[in-house]
């Protein structure tokens, strides 16, 4: 008989994602679709100019400390087809409403996906566990430069076609 493949865990086993951290978390759009605005290429500041969509995003971003105790956004970027962020949970994850990072993702992209009417999300998000200073720290400039390395990003369509079958 055949098994069904298995899919990839994401996730690192055992860590407790409510544990006091920073955590870098990249969510992408649905079939890299250049959603949540524009970057002009080679601009002397390479800064997002952000569509309404990518408006209820950064709104939502910053919302994200008010809804959550224990919660802030260190620094983020939204991108025209996704979004970086760091979040850092001030939380020992002991008590019962100490908020999970997977918990804290669904509820930004479901209140996203209620205010514009549809989903644009891919399924799922990635995450780092930020462990030391010196990771932070190229966290930070990774996303300070992404708006000006766009061009030779991941997630700039042209980088990266989907295999094609045959």
């Amino acid at each position: 008989m055949n098994r069904m493949p298995e899919r990839k865990r994401i996730r690192l086993s055992g860590y407790n994602y409510s544990y006091k951290g920073a955590y870098f978390i990249t969510i992408c759009v649905k079939d890299k679709h250049e959603m949540l605005g524009t970057i002009d290429v080679g601009a002397a500041t390479g800064r997002p100019h952000l569509s309404d969509y990518g408006k209820i995003v950064d709104e939502e971003i910053s919302a994200l400390p008010i809804i959550y105790d224990f919660v802030d956004i260190d620094k983020y970027v939204i991108m025209p087809n996704h979004i970086h962020m760091i979040i850092v949970l001030d939380s020992d994850g002991r008590t019962q409403f100490a908020p999970t990072i997977s918990r804290i993702v669904k509820q930004f992209k479901g209140s996203i996906t209620k205010q514009i009417g549809f989903s644009p999300w891919q399924k799922s998000f990635h995450d780092h566990i930020i462990r030391s200073e010196d990771d932070y720290n190229r966290i930070c400039k990774y996303i300070d430069k992404n708006p000006t390395l766009w061009t030779e990003d991941y997630y700039y369509p042209k980088n990266h076609q989907p295999t094609q079958r045959r």
